[in-house]
């Protein structure tokens, strides 16, 4: 596998950007140079990611989410573990 990150990704099974390949891997997030851990899905190109708000859900069990806006810059975490040691 190659160490590219797709334009979008969600972990989300029922989305039709979840990868759980990828995510078995290990993806960290950077959004506005800050670590987020609670990213629900992002997209490269539109600038944007979705965070869960807390343990609140919707009617149908999934987490509530909020869209914010900024450089969003992923990598694969065993790939900055390899090269921090």
């Amino acid at each position: 596998m190659t160490d590219t990150l797709p334009d979008r990704l969600s972990i989300n099974p029922a989305s039709p950007h979840f990868n759980g390949e990828l995510l078995e891997r290990g993806i960290g997030i950077k959004f506005k140079g800050v670590e987020k851990t609670n990213v629900e899905e992002y997209c490269i190109s539109e600038g944007w990611i979705r965070v869960s708000v807390g343990n609140t859900r919707d009617r149908k069990g999934n987490p509530l989410t909020i869209k914010l806006s900024g450089p969003v810059e992923p990598y694969l975490k065993d790939a900055a573990e390899s090269t921090e040691g």
